[in-house]
């Protein structure tokens, strides 16, 4: 079928909106027509240079929409059901079997080389030439998407779908890195580096688990404000000296008992383990840092450091109990939403880099 897509050629290139030709939904694959699609920040490894992610590639990663078609052995979708895209994974591993897909050991070539296992094509372009649509086992920069039946998440029809998108990855990897991975619980102190959209979706589980301390720290003075709104308890500038200490003497002289990094930054994830107490745990999500380097005498004393892949949720499971919450009024994720029509794409992305808006979704 045609479709109408945002195709990326090169990584310095814009994106240029084209049509392509989607294959038809094979075993285990599902038609997604898309009603919205956030940018992630790990969207931005297409601009990467080099050839981790293959070009021409259409990204996205935070889809949602409603099924128009499922392939041979599809069970629990059918025509007509809203959803939410989120990633891939296979399904048989230890991880998987264990409610730990993002642990998944096919994880990148799942999701982050924009084909299938196969190697085969799904959409081709003008010309003929293979364009790469399987990005997170979606690529919903686009009119339509192929996802499978591990990736696509049934949800609720009396929510707005154009915006449940975000849930997919970003939101989801905030709020369960804090109620899931990490499992912040009433009382707790958590420290927040980077108020972006991981960053804020984590703000607000730490106040729905009741934490009595919601520090959150950015550069970007808005987010700081919007921070303060859905939860925080204090702010700090990222750019202030001594933020480990300044986080010290807000919980009492000890320090908090979890910190959270979403920057990838190598001194911010520094003073995210220098602002732990004794005991506390660092939890890491960022991506496109090579290395850190770490105070080793924090970690003997007891601090952990944890890498954290999309929260450790089950999306089927998760995203759900993100809506609910949103129902319920706890959890406001519409908030951090900018929406732009997909014609706009080039825009998106320059607001979200320079920090003008915390989640642009596309719209179709």
């Amino acid at each position: 079928m045609q479709i109408e897509a945002a195709v990326l050629r090169a990584a310095d290139a814009p994106y240029t909106i084209e049509s392509l030709d989607l294959a038809d939904p094979g075993p285990g694959e599902v038609l997604v027509r898309v009603a919205g699609a956030g940018m992630c920040h790990t969207d931005m490894l297409g601009r990467v240079p080099g050839d981790l992610v293959a070009k021409p590639v259409v990204l996205g990663h935070e889809g949602s929409g409603v099924v128009e078609a499922v392939g041979p052995g599809v069970t629990g979708l059918t025509v007509g059901d809203h959803v939410v895209m989120s990633f891939d994974s296979c399904g048989e591993c230890a991880n998987c079997r264990a409610a730990k897909p993002g642990a998944c050991p096919q994880m990148t070539a799942l999701n982050m080389l924009a084909m299938p296992l196969d190697g085969t094509p799904r959409a081709t372009g003008p010309g003929g030439e293979p364009v790469h649509t399987r990005w997170f086992g979606q690529s919903s920069f686009a009119s339509h998407a192929l996802g499978t039946v591990r990736n696509v998440v049934p949800v609720t029809k009396d929510v707005p779908l154009d915006v449940l998108g975000p849930l997919g990855c970003g939101v989801q990897t905030g709020a369960a890195s804090v109620l899931v991975s990490l499992g912040v619980r009433a009382g707790d102190s958590i420290a927040v580096f980077g108020a972006g959209a991981v960053g804020l979706a984590a703000v607000m589980a730490a106040r729905i688990a009741g934490a009595s301390t919601i520090v959150a720290v950015d550069l970007h003075e808005s987010r700081l404000d919007l921070a303060r709104e859905l939860g925080a308890t204090h702010v700090i500038d990222g750019a202030d000296d001594d933020i480990a200490g300044q986080i010290r003497a807000i919980s009492g002289g000890e320090g908090v008992q979890y910190s959270f990094d979403s920057t990838a930054v190598p001194e911010v994830v520094s003073t995210a383990v220098a602002s732990l107490r004794t005991t506390g745990v660092c939890g890491l999500v960022g991506v496109g840092a090579a290395e850190y380097r770490l105070d080793a005498n924090l970690l003997l004393m007891g601090r952990t450091v944890k890498g954290i892949i999309e929260g450790d949720a089950v999306p089927h499971t998760f995203i759900p109990r993100m809506i609910e919450m949103w129902r319920q009024g706890r959890f406001p994720f519409d908030r951090l939403v900018t929406t732009y029509p997909l014609a706009q794409i080039n825009e998106a992305e320059a607001d979200t880099t320079s920090g003008k808006v915390v989640k642009p979704v596309l719209i179709p």
